[in-house]
């Protein structure tokens, strides 16, 4: 059994971390043939940790975790922070495959991303806008 693993940074805003619970849902739908478990995990203010989120996946029977670092830069949290937690769990469960995705960022597929994001952004004045960041007056 298969499992993905979405990692972020976490965030004291409730409504952050709720976003990257509500990617996890909608990539378990679209993914469901290759994975059999998706979820998601924080490197701080939030839970599950990182550990907590791989020993979730195990736990539910997963025989190979894959860490997907939602980052996108290679900052000191994608290259030292986030491996190594994933080594400890490693180490723990040595029968249990556990790897690392590229970091979000890395992706090919970004630029074509910042573009199609480019090109819907808000031109709202705040009136009924649910974009978060929308700017108002």
């Amino acid at each position: 059994m298969q499992a993905l693993l979405i990692v972020a940074h976490g965030s004291r805003r409730v409504e952050s971390n709720e976003e990257i619970r509500a990617l996890a849902a909608q990539v378990a739908q679209q993914s469901a043939q290759t994975y059999s478990i998706v979820g998601s995990a924080f490197l701080e203010l939030a839970e599950p940790s990182i550990p907590d989120g791989i020993q979730q996946c195990i736990d539910q029977g997963a025989q190979t975790v894959t860490v997907m670092p939602f980052f996108l830069s290679a900052g000191r949290h994608v290259v030292t922070d986030v491996p190594a937690l994933v080594r400890e769990k490693q180490q723990e469960h040595p029968h249990i495959q556990i790897r690392m995705a590229p970091y979000l960022g890395v992706s090919q597929l970004m630029p074509q991303l910042i573009v199609q994001s480019a090109a819907s952004a808000c031109a709202c004045t705040g009136d009924h806008c649910t974009y978060p960041a929308c700017l108002t007056g």
